[in-house]
């Protein structure tokens, strides 16, 4: 049996090209040298998506590498996804090679777990689904302990929960966040810890109030908005925006506003652009903005954006491509200084880092 080829043994020395790069990027800026963060040298993705492969009669989990989708590494574990995830796969398995109804036509398996556990799985088929199907899921559900989403073109059958229940410890406290089937979370939970601290730590303790961009299912809005008066956060996503909501009301946090805004649509309503009747009710001009939080996709802030966090005294930046972010800090490097620095390794044995930055006004 394949297996994909991550050598923890080789982390530190990963890490530290990351860190260079990182550096070098922001060299131009003045950067302070970065918190590094690690990351679990094995058993921290907390979610994982195979397609199955047939080999002699038999269904085999199966990943591929980027660009060829005919050579299958196919796997009976997988050591980088969560312990959760590696105890579930066999079950899973024996599973549906021990009903028909589970596995006929089965092409595509998706895991969602959490820091302690709690877990949902999706069964993808090419097929629609039936009562026998619902029958044998409810059972395969009850002896896993999970939730399981069955789908198929028009379909999305429910056994259990369409989520799981994240908690997070940020400076003390506990948050809780559901995590829908489908939605974007960060995929390794204790780097994801590490950052909404270093987060925290970084914004501090305001008296005023805090303007979020991107802010998907609330992961950092919560902990945020116990450093301000209150928050007003936009996120463009339908079900970000529900999960977020249930997030806020969760966690007994009162003091957000979410309004269902990409932040270029946001900009343009700050800038008096045109008006929005998702903000009939809400009086921007209440609000006493100190800060502006942006996590954008990979992409980074378009300029217009970019230029709108220039009114601010502290812009704090959590990015997942570091070249977007040297191009966008670069656009506001006469007026603000990065003063803090981090590196997230939320994807360890890529090329790929999670970096953050705070920017604060110049002086004089």
């Amino acid at each position: 049996m394949s297996r994909l080829h991550v050598d923890p043994s080789q982390y530190l020395a990963q890490l530290a090209e990351k860190k260079t790069r990182l550096v070098e990027l922001l060299a131009p800026f003045a950067a302070p040298e970065p918190q590094v963060f690690e990351s679990p040298r094995a058993f921290y993705r907390l979610r994982a998506e195979f397609r199955l492969w047939r080999e002699q009669e038999q269904r085999f989990y199966a990943m591929f590498e980027a660009g060829d989708k005919h050579t299958p590494i196919l796997l009976e574990d997988f050591p980088i996804a969560s312990q959760r995830i590696n105890e579930l796969m066999p079950r899973l398995k024996a599973g549906w090679e021990a009903s028909q109804a589970l596995s006929f036509k089965l092409f595509q398996v998706e895991f969602l777990t959490t820091l302690d556990g709690d877990a949902l799985i999706s069964l993808c088929y090419h097929r629609p689904l039936d009562d026998v199907w619902q029958a044998a899921a409810r059972q395969l559900a009850s002896a896993l302990e999970v939730s399981l989403i069955g789908r198929s073109r028009g379909q999305r059958l429910v056994i259990g929960k369409d989520h799981v229940v994240e908690r997070l410890q940020v400076a003390g406290r506990t948050f809780s966040y559901r995590q829908p089937e489908g939605a974007f979370t960060q995929p390794n939970g204790e780097v994801n810890q590490k950052m909404l601290n270093w987060a925290y730590e970084a914004l501090g303790e305001r008296q005023d109030d805090l303007l979020e961009l991107y802010c998907g299912n609330g992961n950092f809005t919560l902990p945020l908005a116990t450093r301000v008066r209150k928050v007003l956060a936009t996120e463009i996503s339908k079900s970000s925006v529900n999960a977020a909501l249930a997030n806020l009301a969760d966690n007994d946090v009162d003091n957000v506003t979410l309004v269902r805004l990409s932040a270029e649509e946001l900009t343009e309503a700050l800038n008096d652009v045109r008006p929005f009747r998702r903000l009939q009710g809400i009086d921007l001009k209440s609000y006493d903005f100190g800060s502006v939080f942006v996590d954008p996709p990979r992409a980074g802030m378009d300029p217009d954006t970019c230029e709108l966090t220039r009114r601010f005294e502290r812009i704090l930046y959590i990015s997942c491509n570091p070249e977007t972010l040297a191009a966008n800090i670069a656009q506001l490097h006469d007026t603000h200084q990065v003063t803090r620095c981090a590196l997230f390794d939320q994807f360890p044995y890529t090329h790929h880092m999670e970096s953050g930055v705070l920017l604060e006004r110049r002086k004089g």
